[in-house]
């Protein structure tokens, strides 16, 4: 285990201040393109920070914060931004943030019910890589005009959905599991 101070902390550090950038590139410029493209680019580091702290052997609790809070704020800010500029469609908005209520709620009442962490999962991280795609296909189709782009967002974002909610229910049971253990 590293110090705190490594460079995949800081890459998630960095993928958590772009968030501003993408949030001023949609609301203040309409930059709907670019903010996709910059989207893209925060979804990409998220798999080169964990690979860095696997293969440099830096991985820390701060990291194993960090990375998954980057991930949900891009995904968060993007989806909620897409809904207000109508970059994404309504469905897909929906079905997005009703599971992110539904791991929220399950989170909290596992924190409160002792449960800390779970472990990732690589169905997790593929949904998080489908979906990063499928948002940053539909701010880059719609801003930049290419209609191909666009379906290209849908192709990788429905099946996104489809394992985000599966994974969801599996990370419900793990937190069902892991509390049983406590008691």
């Amino acid at each position: 285990m590293a110090g705190v101070l490594n460079a995949p902390n800081a890459i998630s550090l960095i993928r958590l201040a772009l968030v501003p950038v993408f949030i001023w590139l949609v609301f203040v410029k309409g930059e709907y393109g670019w903010a996709g493209v910059l989207l893209g680019v925060i979804g990409a580091t998220d798999w080169i920070d964990g690979f860095l702290a696997r293969r440099l052997d830096q991985v820390t609790e701060l990291g194993k914060f960090l990375d998954p809070l980057a991930d949900r704020i891009a995904v968060v800010v993007a989806v909620i931004a897409g809904f207000f500029v109508g970059v994404l469609p309504v469905w897909f908005v929906v079905a997005l943030i009703a599971r992110e209520l539904v791991i929220t709620v399950g989170a909290i009442y596992g924190w409160f019910n002792g449960v800390t962490k779970l472990d990732v999962r690589f169905l997790g991280k593929a949904a998080t890589l489908a979906l990063y795609v499928s948002l940053s296909g539909f701010y880059i189709g719609v801003g930049f005009t290419v209609e191909w782009i666009v379906w290209i967002a849908y192709l990788f974002g429905v099946p996104g959905l489809v394992m985000y909610y599966w994974v969801a229910a599996l990370y419900l049971g793990d937190m069902k599991a892991a509390i049983a253990n406590q008691r």
